[in-house]
């Protein structure tokens, strides 16, 4: 509440003058100041907001993206097992004869099959022969090599994959310990 305009009041009713604060030079701001401050802020409180803004959209079209770039995930992880068991019969075909049809057909449908996979950016997780990395590599065992260093991958049980930058699942492999008895 404004307190002159109570005092104003209350001296009416008393029938008393009311009494006018004294004006001292100085007291008193520059209304054209007081104006200029006022725009400023409010010139400023504009930028920061049309910067939020900005950085706001720049977001959402970056999330917007990543989210577009990885919607097939989970498509493309369901699919890996399929791929798994069809390598295995690639495989026991190719022990039969490497001549037959069968194998032939087999072996162009996993051409294409790796074809797409890669149009969608799935990649395999190099693993044979490279240091062990738990980021990419899941060890299923350990075993003594002579001509393998320690930590270096032996042998892939099960390939891993890549979509883009993303892990979509860690190669099986199993590590070399070094040479027996070190």
């Amino acid at each position: 509440m404004n307190h002159s305009v109570d005092e104003a009041e209350a001296a009416a009713r008393a029938g008393e003058q009311p009494q006018e604060e004294p004006f001292v030079e100085g007291s008193q701001q520059d209304p054209t100041a007081a104006l200029t401050a006022e725009v400023e802020k409010w010139k400023d409180l504009a930028l920061r907001t049309a910067a939020e803004l900005d950085n706001f959209r720049k977001r959402s079209a970056r999330d917007m993206q990543e989210a577009r770039s990885y919607a097939n995930a989970d498509l493309l992880r369901g699919l890996l097992p399929v791929l798994d068991t069809f390598e295995m019969g690639l495989e026991a075909a190719r022990i039969e004869s490497e001549q037959s049809i069968v194998f032939q057909g087999l072996k162009m449908v996993q051409g294409m099959f790796s074809n797409l996979l890669k149009e969608f950016g799935v990649d395999e997780v190099p693993a044979q022969g490279k240091p062990f990395d738990p980021n990419l590599h899941e060890a299923l065992s350990q075993e003594a090599s002579d001509t393998v260093p320690d930590g270096t991958v032996i042998r892939v049980q099960r390939r891993g994959y890549k979509l883009k930058d993303r892990l979509l699942r860690p190669a099986n492999v199993v590590v070399s310990s070094g040479p027996a008895g070190a």
